[in-house]
């Protein structure tokens, strides 16, 4: 949600900014602008995408080696242009970008309207930006300390970044709750939401942490420290990505890149972590926890979205293959429900951003009950990283179509590694049973090539049901997530109202939707409770539902009775919603695409939802 960034140093940053809202724009947005500084600061805003920014700005001078650019996901104030960053000071000589929400804005600004302060806008930001300048003004001190003082006034989460004009030379930037990172050039500075707007021009990065402000001095070292006036030796790391991951590389949308890249992202989230010749698996990011996890008396699992499935998911692996007690918790609930979490009990928090909101405020109230969190994250240093425990990286690399693809089987993957390794401490499964796991996670790279091979068949599936309103996704065991997701998907790209039931409770009220016009897509590999499934699908026959069944290779019996069959390869039953996801996957982007749906940035929706 929102996006930020901002460049000094001596290139012309209007196309440095544009270039990295273009990149930004998989976060969700409805408004967009930029501030440029050379003498005097301009700033132009336009409601709408990126490249109606673009065109405002066309034939406009945008020279100067300073500037901040932003995406807006509206919060305080309708989307306008009005609304949309950045917001001035009273001023003019400062400009302030905004992610996040101010909670105690009102208050600041009837305090600034008495002191004859007035606004144009409806935000929150147009209240930060003149609560810095009075400060500065009446308190007659630098910038960067103004800043600090304000910062100390409001309460919420922020991530900002600031021009001055009589500081033509600085950038100044602080987060909390929201993330900044820093990039280092030859005498530049880089900030944005996220690494991908700066990998183009440097891989040395610094992420800013929680109540951290950053002064960045054009052709000098940066400083960083805290609102409580301390200063901070940054730690710099080095990008892991490459500009090519962030490209669409041939394919119409990344959505669709990134669902044939689940071979490679599979692949590379058991690299270093499974070995077949010696039978072992090790995550060298728990190890130190894993005595701690293993006397746990039970792992509570606490995530949102697509990230929530990879959850239950989990829980159907951590219970069955180690024989540890689960519960899966939606992070929006967890904390308001005044959840019992006792001292040495185990969270799991998973998330593709390692930056939602939700889950890190679930985390943080596990935290101070005493919990060791483990994260299970995509994106190295976010703040779920760096505020777990212990955890492991799914590296699924970037991922930008904002429906969750290759994040979510790579999520799947890192959890039933952590069950498998579990298992192999506890010794809950046979050495048998445990090395025919362990060659079957090996072989799904390969299978899932194979699965992708379907795309033909869900064209003309998608062809077919394209103009219906309506869906259901069915499954049992570790398939019911597989039907949850499945319909997510749909409903996110293609805006047809999808719902995900397991199987068994059609009967109990869902069954009275089935007719002629309802399409119901059934998981049913030839695995576990396979009968009691087939049962289901004669059910839906027998009341004219028309059936697409996601199947095991061979199979017979389903043919028989389904309208259309995908068939997926064989493996075992821990793996299949692995395998069975990605047909969903696809079908979903051919709906969409057919029904002229914006597959990467559905409507309303965000990638990294920094807000609660």
């Amino acid at each position: 949600m929102c996006g930020i960034v901002a460049y000094i140093g001596y290139k012309q940053a209007q196309p440095i900014l544009i270039k990295g809202l273009q990149r930004l724009e998989y976060r969700g947005y409805d408004s967009a602008g930029i501030s440029i500084l050379n003498g005097s600061i301009k700033t132009f805003k336009t409601k709408g995408k990126v490249s109606e920014l673009e065109n405002h700005i066309k034939n406009k001078n945008t020279d100067g080696e300073a500037g901040i650019a932003h995406t807006r996901w509206a919060t305080h104030g309708v989307p306008n242009t009005k609304n949309a960053h950045p917001h001035f000071s009273k001023s003019k000589s400062l400009s302030l970008i905004h992610n996040g929400i101010i909670e105690n804005y009102a208050i600041l600004k009837e305090e600034l309207v008495k002191r004859g302060y007035q606004f144009k806008s409806d935000t929150d930001t147009e209240v930060l930006v003149n609560l810095i300048e009075d400060i500065r003004i009446n308190e007659n001190v630098l910038l960067d300390e103004a800043v600090r003082i304000a910062l100390n006034q409001v309460v919420g989460a922020y991530a900002i970044a600031i021009l001055s004009d009589e500081h033509p030379n600085t950038l100044i930037a602080a987060r909390k709750g929201s993330p900044l990172v820093i990039g280092i050039g030859e005498g530049e500075y880089f900030l944005a939401s996220d690494a991908t707007p700066i990998v183009e021009y440097t891989k040395n990065v610094v992420y800013l942490q929680d109540e951290e402000i950053a002064v960045l001095t054009r052709g000098e070292d940066f400083k960083i420290k805290t609102t409580n006036n301390k200063e901070k030796t940054p730690y710099v790391e080095e990008l892991e990505w490459n500009l090519s991951e962030l490209e669409k590389g041939g394919y119409e949308h990344f959505m669709m890149k990134e669902i044939y890249e689940q071979p490679r992202s599979i692949r590379d989230s058991m690299r270093g972590r499974l070995n077949t010749t010696t039978g072992t698996v090790s995550l060298g990011g728990i190890i130190d926890y894993e005595q701690t996890i293993l006397a746990a008396k039970r792992i509570t699992i606490v995530a949102c979205g697509t990230s929530w499935h990879a959850g239950l998911v989990g829980e159907y692996l951590f219970e069955d293959i180690a024989r540890v007690p689960v519960e899966v918790e939606y992070a929006s609930e967890f904390r308001y429900r005044n959840p019992i979490i006792e001292e040495g009990d185990v969270v799991i928090a998973i998330s593709q951003s390692g930056e939602t909101a939700d889950t890190l405020a679930a985390i943080e109230l596990a935290k101070k009950k005493g919990a060791i969190i483990i994260g299970v994250c995509n994106v190295v240093g976010s703040s779920i990283a760096r505020a777990s425990h212990a955890g492991s990286y799914t590296h699924a690399g970037p991922e930008i179509g904002v429906a969750s693809t290759k994040a979510f089987t790579a999520q799947v993957t890192v959890l039933t590694l952590m069950a498998l390794r579990l298992a192999q401490l506890k010794g809950s499964l046979s050495r048998t049973k445990f090395m025919q796991l362990l060659m079957e996670m090996e072989a799904l790279p390969t299978k899932v090539e194979k699965v992708l091979n379907t795309n033909g068949l869900t064209e003309k599936i998608a062809k077919k049901f394209k103009d219906v309103e309506n869906f259901l996704y069915l499954g049992r065991g570790y398939n019911f997530p597989v039907a949850l997701e499945g319909a997510l998907k749909l409903k996110e790209i293609s805006y047809i109202h999808a719902e995900g039931y397991p199987a068994a409770e059609m009967k109990h009220g869902p069954i009275a939707l089935i007719d002629e016009n309802m399409p119901v897509v059934f998981i049913a590999p030839r695995l576990g409770i396979y009968e009691k499934v087939v049962s289901n699908i004669q059910e839906v026959k027998a009341r004219k539902g028309r059936v697409i069944a996601i199947v095991t290779e061979g199979d017979t019996m389903v043919r028989e009775i389904a309208d259309y069959v995908i068939e997926i390869p064989e493996t075992a039953e821990y793996l299949m919603p692995i395998l069975a996801s990605i047909p969903l996957q696809k079908l979903a982007y051919h709906m969409a695409v057919m029904r002229g749906c914006n597959v990467d940035m559905p409507r309303n929706l965000a990638k990294s939802v920094t807000v609660e």
